[in-house]
């Protein structure tokens, strides 16, 4: 049980928003707002996160970054966004003398995440990054250090650990309320004709380093326990659009105890489905990780209802309120380089043809 409750605490999950002081005993008014710039304007800013920030009680859209000057009169014009509030990627600095900015989201490419992290929390600025948090375990180093350096927080964008049936699982890997976890089976996909970036190696596409670090994370807080072994296959049916990359990716998490996590991801086939088999029971849920409606259920009939709030502005809200407190990120920078770690390794048992490799 002690190993459990350590990864919880290590991982920051036990902060959940229920449990944070309410801000107007803290000295401050629910008027006061942390300024979030939005950096990358592609269609999770547009249609996820410029929406949800708008439902937020603790944050307030008020800068840009991107390197679409077209895009920049509809977004001024949609949220109000002054001339001095919009940078791109050559002047974000700048952002350093800007008070109307308190945090700065990352939404961009894999492959640009580190840069523009480190950017951020040079300017002076708290960071929030779009899983998964880099292309390898060094450049997640780079990411929390710089933000150490520069007395900045980091959170990582994983909005599930937010959502409240999932931070079920988390609560029950501790509780066991079925009996000791024995296996879990996590899949996430869709299928996807124009990947766009996505299918570029360099960019950091592929299904495992966007879709897979969900049952990947997912496995990891379910069970409770950091993984010790993991063999993967990967595959693709349309070389011709992921030629470069994984389509689909299959991998076997191992933990202590015997408990193991059997994984799917894809860009070839939509799946959306977590199930917990215990030695007393078993639970799921499905859908474990669409933007809304989240569901599942037990196997004596317990009912778990979807939240019915945004995910993305639980999530900010929650980040926010972390900075406003000064407490520990929900999701820090070491909770997105755990899962790098693993996604090392699985790309490696990929290219040895499955081979089972130790973490």
């Amino acid at each position: 049980m002690e190993h459990r409750r350590t990864f919880i605490k290590k991982s920051g999950l036990f902060l959940a928003a229920g449990f944070l002081p309410f801000p107007n005993f803290l000295g401050f008014s629910k008027k006061d707002k942390l300024g979030v710039a939005l950096v990358g304007l592609g269609g999770y800013s547009t249609h996820q996160l410029a929406p949800a920030l708008q439902e937020t009680e603790y944050c307030e859209l008020r800068g840009i970054v991107t390197g679409s000057p077209e895009k920049i009169p509809q977004w001024q014009e949609k949220y109000g966004i002054p001339d001095a509030n919009v940078y791109n990627y050559e002047n974000i600095h700048q952002i350093a003398n800007n008070n109307d900015i308190d945090v700065i989201y990352i939404v961009l490419p894999n492959s640009m995440h580190a840069e523009y992290t480190i950017k951020a929390a040079n300017a002076g600025k708290h960071v929030w990054c779009e899983k998964p948090m880099a292309m390898n375990a060094e450049e997640c180093r780079q990411m929390i250090e710089a933000c150490e350096k520069n007395r900045v927080k980091l959170a990582i964008g994983y909005r599930l650990q937010h959502e409240k049936n999932n931070r079920i699982m988390m609560k029950w890997a501790e509780t066991t309320p079925y009996g000791p976890i024995q296996e879990v089976k996590a899949a996430a996909g869709f299928y996807s004709n124009n990947p766009g970036w996505r299918a570029v190696e360099k960019m950091g596409g592929g299904a495992m380093y966007d879709m897979g670090v969900y049952p990947l994370n997912t496995s990891r807080y379910t069970v409770g326990r950091e993984p010790i072994a993991v063999s993967a296959k990967s595959s693709t049916s349309r070389p011709d659009v992921f030629g470069e990359v994984d389509e689909t990716m299959d991998f076997t998490l191992e933990f202590p105890e015997g408990v193991v996590a059997n994984c799917r991801t894809s860009f070839g086939e939509g799946m959306n489905n977590l199930e917990v088999t215990c030695s007393d029971g078993s639970y799921y849920l499905q859908p474990f990780q669409t933007y809304s409606g989240v569901k599942g259920g037990t196997s004596d009939g317990k009912i778990l209802e979807p939240f019915g709030k945004n995910q993305q502005a639980v999530q900010m809200d929650d980040d926010a309120l972390s900075i406003l407190n000064n407490k520990p990120m929900m999701v820090p920078g070491e909770e997105g380089l755990k899962d790098i770690i693993v996604l090392e390794k699985i790309y490696e048992s990929a290219a040895k043809n499955g081979q089972k490799l130790k973490i």
